[in-house]
């Protein structure tokens, strides 16, 4: 499955931006869903995922309550909502997927097999 992320930008502390996912290849969001950012310097981590059939969700503490990830099935699409960005969300966003579906929600980089390619999201103050 090939994923491509797309939507970041440059937006002021406060704002919104929406990203999306985009996969084929395969129905990738029959399986688990992720999405994971990377600040420069640092290493790559969890915002927030659904378990297979999205059932079950969670979020990085820090972002609770601001990001929803959501899915369009007709669409083959996963989406990240941000609100209320703050200037540490600054980061290169990537959506991933697991090539076996679980009920359980996966929050580790190492659970997830395909990625897209990154979107940037710059949040200045």
């Amino acid at each position: 499955v090939q994923l491509q992320a797309f939507g970041g930008g440059l937006v002021q502390a406060g704002g919104s931006l929406r990203l999306s996912c985009a996969a084929s290849g395969r129905t990738f969001i029959t399986c688990n869903m992720g999405w994971f950012r990377q600040a420069p310097g640092k290493e790559r981590e969890f915002v927030a995922a659904f378990n297979w059939n999205g059932g079950s969700t969670d979020y990085q503490d820090s972002v609770k309550g601001r990001f929803t990830i959501s899915r369009d099935n007709a669409k083959n699409t996963v989406y990240l909502q941000m609100n209320r960005l703050k200037p540490e969300d600054t980061a290169v966003y990537y959506c991933a997927t697991t090539l076996a579906c679980s009920v359980s929600v996966y929050i580790s980089p190492g659970q997830y097999n395909d990625w897209g390619q990154g979107t940037l999201v710059t949040v200045s103050s």
